[in-house]
């Protein structure tokens, strides 16, 4: 379950990001904003959404359900804390040599 979540997450994100990339800038309608072209239509100047907004909302809320999930499914693993309950004593180290006594 967990391999098809990481592996439905990784698709979604390269989907999502390549999306985004195709989607033309808001600059480009800026026109519409001060009334040339179709700004009296149904759903204004910026128009209904179109079929690239409605692939990259359903990326996103499909990107942010998996990343939930794992977040859910990967905080289950035993114990709530990330420190272990012991801690192995630290290795002993011998002592140094004393410095051989160079008075003569």
């Amino acid at each position: 379950m967990t391999v098809f979540l990481i592996s439905l997450h990784v698709l979604v994100c390269i989907a999502l990001i390549a999306i985004v990339l195709l989607q033309g800038g808001k600059g480009a309608d800026i026109g519409a904003s001060f009334g040339a072209g179709s700004s009296h239509t149904v759903f204004g100047a910026a128009g209904g959404q179109s079929f690239l907004g409605k692939l990259t909302t359903s990326a996103a809320i499909i990107f942010m359900l998996t990343s939930l999930t794992l977040a859910y499914f990967w905080g289950q693993a035993g114990s709530s804390s990330v420190m272990p309950e012991s801690v192995a004593p630290a290795a002993q180290t011998a002592p140094a040599p004393a410095s051989p006594n160079t008075d003569k």
